[in-house]
């Protein structure tokens, strides 16, 4: 009898667990299928969110766009944004919140992702120019900016290019590899073009070794084509890229415009941190504006604290983009 009642127990805490674990699972399959959903969800912003791929020297890589709702059609200016490493498309969009301004101010964007199978980290490369692999990757996100122009009514004299961390240096290296095509530049915490050559010289260059003012680009300019004005966004207290390629991407636009510096100023909205501003002028032409954020890490200023790599205590960074652009856009 106290066998078989031992056993009953058993039995009974074989199915109490059994039935423990099987709960477990079916939470866990419904958190994964809740959380594939929500990765299958566009980033807000009223209009349609489309996907496809241009293949280019350095291979196949995905876009995403978002094309805002507008009453009537009409071609639209461009704004190319490229994430950081350890993002993807649809994390920046979240964390730049850039699709909401689109919508509002209606203009596309484009975001181009890295093939994980190309860098692990999904960063672009910026600094390899002694393989050829950076300039690889300028003429396929070239390629991917003319293939979206081509299929959904760009206006071609209206499209910039924007980034952070490994995306700012990409997009400085696509303002000086392909000045006519972009007619605006903006950076996020990059380095500067000509700065490096391997995956060794940009860790030195991140760090802020190298980053002086009389560095020369280091790549080829187009004779005739000025480069396209530059917008750079640095924090004061980032810790992966060194202060000092801000100031050496503006120099380096100044020096290639002839342009002056100006002095500085500090501009501050309500209770965000302060940042302090400085033009580079050619006449009256802006080349370049550098703005260094007080207290910001290596962040988006002003993005979405839930997204990696975004501090909402900045000034808002998608703004003071699209404002930069605009202004070169109605510059023409």
């Amino acid at each position: 009898m106290a066998a078989t009642k031992l056993a009953t127990l058993w039995q009974r805490a074989a199915k109490r667990q059994a039935r423990a674990l099987t709960q477990a699972q079916e939470r866990t399959t419904r958190e994964l299928a809740r959380a594939a959903a929500a990765a299958r969800q566009p980033p807000p912003g009223r209009g349609e969110w489309l996907q496809g791929a241009v293949l280019g020297p350095a291979g196949t890589r995905r876009w995403y766009l978002f094309r805002p709702a507008v009453p009537v059609r009409r071609r639209l200016p461009l704004l190319v944004m490229l994430h950081g490493c350890g993002q993807d498309a649809r994390e920046f969009a979240l964390s730049t919140g850039m699709n909401r301004l689109a919508a509002r101010e209606g203009f596309m964007v484009l975001y181009p992702e890295q093939d994980r199978l190309a860098h692990p980290q999904g960063c672009w490369n910026w600094y390899d120019t002694r393989s050829g692999q950076a300039l690889a990757e300028v003429a396929t996100l070239a390629t991917a900016v003319e293939q979206v122009a081509l299929l959904h009514a760009v206006d071609r004299e209206r499209i910039a290019v924007a980034g952070l961390s490994a995306g700012a240096s990409m997009a400085a290296l696509l303002g000086v590899r392909r000045p006519q095509l972009f007619r605006a530049v903006a950076m996020h915490s990059g380095v500067p073009p000509g700065l490096a050559r391997s995956s060794a010289t940009a860790l030195r260059a991140m760090l802020g070794h190298g980053a002086i003012a009389t560095v020369p680009l280091g790549l080829p300019l187009q004779p005739g084509v000025p480069l396209p004005p530059l917008l750079v966004l640095h924090g004061s207290a980032d810790r992966v890229v060194s202060t000092r390629n801000a100031a050496a991407a503006a120099e380096l636009w100044a020096q290639a415009a002839g342009a002056r510096c100006g002095a500085w100023r500090t501009v501050q909205r309500g209770q965000r941190h302060a940042m302090q501003v400085t033009d580079y002028k050619c006449g009256r032409r802006t080349v370049a504006t550098l703005c260094e954020v007080q207290g910001l890490g290596h962040a988006w200023s002003g993005g979405d604290a839930r997204q990696r790599f975004g501090d909402p205590h900045g000034p808002d960074a998608s703004r003071l983009v699209w404002r930069f652009v605009r202004a070169q856009f109605d510059a023409r």
